[in-house]
């Protein structure tokens, strides 16, 4: 059965969000159900990438207190416009160097780790900052060329150095899937994700632990879950589709585009 990838109406008044919060709420817990998991063990982070700051309020009203971005600039902006609101910030894109002050001085957490230059920067700024930071190393689990992630086999080796950078709190995995209606494309990137987490855990260093796999988003979440996601990074489902296209967040090497 292909994977559902409706055309989401804009979500403008706190009714709305919240209908389609319990939406996606309701969803998580038929995919829990057919897994046989607790839906409390999946965290929902709704991705507010394009959603201006009045749409947010409103989704803060709704019950979303933690809010996924994908440009750092754009994030920033937000959570600077929003202080008066303690929401929890996390970092979903591709990051480079010269960005890591901004993530270390207003996110909470950083879920596209995957080079030691970029852990090296946001660990020096941290550490300036006096705070911590939780990270997800990324992984390219669908093999294409133009998407951020290190390969599958590099991964054992860059966990083993992570103990370097103190500030940086390792929680998980994450991956994007290749971005296709076709289950049986996207839910082997997910059991790749699993199945490299699975491997890691024995030989983890003191101090790093891999318990969360952030995938899925507004089009896969419920493969995801099924496949063992304690995290669902969801925009569209929530908040309505996006004018941008999502070629302009995620590079893809083919046309079709994805749905966070």
């Amino acid at each position: 059965m292909p994977i559902a990838r409706p055309d989401w109406p804009q979500a403008t008044t706190v009714d709305a969000i919240a209908h389609n919060l319990a939406v996606v709420r309701h969803r998580i817990a038929r995919a829990c159900e057919r897994a046989g998991r607790d839906p409390a063990s999946v965290r929902l982070l709704p991705v507010s990438k394009t959603v201006d700051q009045a749409r947010l309020r409103l989704a803060w009203a709704a019950g979303c207190h933690e809010l996924g971005e994908n440009k750092v600039q754009e994030a920033q902006a937000k959570a600077d416009g929003m202080a008066d609101l303690p929401i929890r910030w996390s970092v979903i894109g591709h990051l480079q160097t010269n960005k890591a002050r901004d993530v270390a001085r207003f996110a909470s957490e950083f879920q596209a780790l995957d080079s030691l230059r970029v852990a090296e920067a946001l660990d020096r700024r941290l550490a300036l900052e006096q705070r911590t930071l939780d990270v997800f190393v990324q992984v390219n689990t669908s093999g294409e060329a133009s998407k951020y992630g290190l390969d599958p086999i590099a991964v054992a080796d860059f966990v083993q150095q992570l103990p370097a950078f103190p500030q940086l709190r390792v929680r998980g995995l994450m991956t994007l899937a290749v971005f296709s209606p076709d289950p049986d494309q996207v839910r082997p990137c997910f059991v790749r994700l699993r199945e490299l987490r699975d491997r890691l855990r024995p030989g983890l260093p003191a101090g790093i632990v891999l318990d969360d796999l952030s995938m899925g988003m507004s089009g896969d979440f419920d493969l995801a879950i099924e496949e063992g996601a304690t995290v669902v990074r969801v925009g569209q489902a929530i908040f309505g589709a996006r004018a941008t296209p999502d070629s302009f967040y995620w590079p893809t090497t083919a046309a079709a585009e994805g749905t966070p």
